[in-house]
């Protein structure tokens, strides 16, 4: 849609009293401009100008409505066309309908009324449109992989070519690496850059989830499937449909529904819980995980045949302790980003600061990074944040202070047991804070409790 001043409306009518009077009618609104035609062939020659929204008469003398409606819509499908008719049969306002006319008018005493307010339904619509369409080009934007993936290390740099590989094909794809590498932003970018951005990207953080309910997000349920499903509710996999479904903390699925979301991706259709009818989907996959699945299938907590399901193009990302200076240019990016969304003037680093940040083991990857610096540029007073401006997520969990034999994995328990201790076992900020599922810290508690650390 044209600026709302110079709202193109075009009328199609052989009928030169008729012609006037729509023309006269339309032209009442100052923001309409408005040219006439009195056959198809003339109009046609002029399509290429592109107009907003077209009138045409059913009965032309060199064409009839419905092919005219093919052509123009064969042409540009966004362009609304209102068919005006002297005729008020049913079956022919239904097909022409069918075929993409945005309305049926009959020439009756109101007419001018009618007209002018579907125009103005349909110049809202097609705003509303538009809208549409650009905050979607701004999501497409954002996830551009030159944007997304952000780094100039050997480590980052593999990583981003194996992205590259996945978006001419619907292979699914196994993103590993350790909490806070960037996971759900690289399935986005996988998706945004695909054939599949203009449709859904729904994700599923699996660990977030209770086991009980988890089978109900993903596939579904009919109305009364069970107690307190009060309607009917289709699950991620049809909200995927046509897009991509990401499945994050893969590895913490219950065993027992393993077998379930194999025969999904084996057959390509899911069933609602309480329904025997399979429903089929084309959603491309993108499952994460933390964890060694390979591991996990050793120790019979994951099956092997949905491990090699799932394993159909894995990509490993670093963590950020093996990227060197990826700290600094994703810092910059971290303090670029906070200042201009909470409009504080542009902040710069300090020599001690980068020297502070470099020597950091950062167990909370690129998401301790990022909250670290924006802390900094609140905390700091001057338009240059100093070394005394950072401060990690604990002094406890720098390798300064912690042994350097621990295990990522006990890094991570590690800064849980540091969370339980100083919100006193709140569990819900907890999860907060970290931004992980709330199912994730109880899993850990337990652990931590198998191991006799808690």
């Amino acid at each position: 849609m044209k600026d709302k001043k110079t709202v193109a409306v075009w009328i199609v009518e052989d009928n030169e009293w008729y012609n006037k009077l729509l023309k006269h009618t339309i032209s009442l609104n100052p923001e309409y401009s408005v040219r006439t035609f009195f056959n198809a062939h003339d109009f046609l020659k002029e399509l290429e100008a592109k107009p907003d929204i077209v009138t045409i008469d059913y009965r032309l003398p060199d064409m009839d409505g419905i092919e005219l409606l093919a052509k123009i819509k064969s042409f540009d499908e966004n362009i609304k066309v209102i068919v005006i008719s002297e005729q008020d049969k049913i079956d022919t306002a239904i097909e022409l309908l069918r075929l993409g006319a945005y309305d049926y008018i009959v020439k009756e005493k109101d007419v001018r009324n009618r007209l002018l307010n579907t125009i103005n339904n349909a110049i809202k619509e097609q705003n509303l449109v538009t809208r549409i369409m650009a905050l979607e080009q701004e999501v497409i934007n954002k996830y551009d992989l030159n944007k997304t993936i952000i780094g100039a290390s050997p480590a980052i740099q593999t990583s981003l070519k194996l992205i590259e590989k996945t978006l001419e094909n619907n292979i699914t794809v196994i993103v590993t690496g350790e909490t806070g590498t960037g996971k759900e932003v690289v399935a986005k970018a996988i998706h945004y850059n695909s054939s599949r951005k203009h449709k859904n990207f729904v994700a599923v953080n699996v660990a977030a989830i209770p086991g009980e309910l988890i089978e109900a997000e993903l596939f579904g349920h009919e109305k009364g499937a069970f107690t307190g499903a009060n309607n009917r509710r289709i699950g991620k996999f049809e909200e995927a449909n046509g897009g991509t479904l990401f499945l994050d903390e893969i590895g913490e699925l219950d065993h027992s529904l393993q077998a379930k979301l194999l025969r999904a991706l084996q057959e390509k259709e899911i069933v609602r819980i309480g329904s025997n009818a399979p429903i089929k989907f084309d959603t491309r996959i993108i499952a994460a995980t933390h964890r060694n699945l390979k591991e996990e299938v050793k120790k019979g907590k994951f099956r092997e045949d949905l491990y090699y399901r799932l394993m159909g193009f894995p990509i490993e990302l670093p963590p950020l302790r093996s990227r060197g200076k990826d700290v600094l240019i994703l810092a910059k990016h971290f303090i670029d980003v906070f200042c201009k969304e909470n409009k504080v003037p542009l902040k710069t680093l300090s020599e001690e600061a980068k020297a502070k940040l470099l020597g950091y083991h950062y167990p909370g990857n690129i998401r301790e990074l990022r909250s670290t610096i924006e802390l900094a540029i609140v905390i700091g007073d001057k338009n240059e944040i100093m070394a005394n401006d950072i401060t990690f997520l604990s002094d406890e969990l720098n390798p300064e202070n912690v042994s350097d034999d621990l295990t990522m994995r006990e890094y991570e328990l590690k800064i849980v047991e540091t969370y339980l201790k100083k919100y006193n076992n709140d569990i819900k900020l907890i999860a907060s804070k970290l931004d992980i599922g709330q199912a994730t810290i109880y899993r850990m508690i337990k652990e931590m409790k198998e191991k006799g650390t808690a």
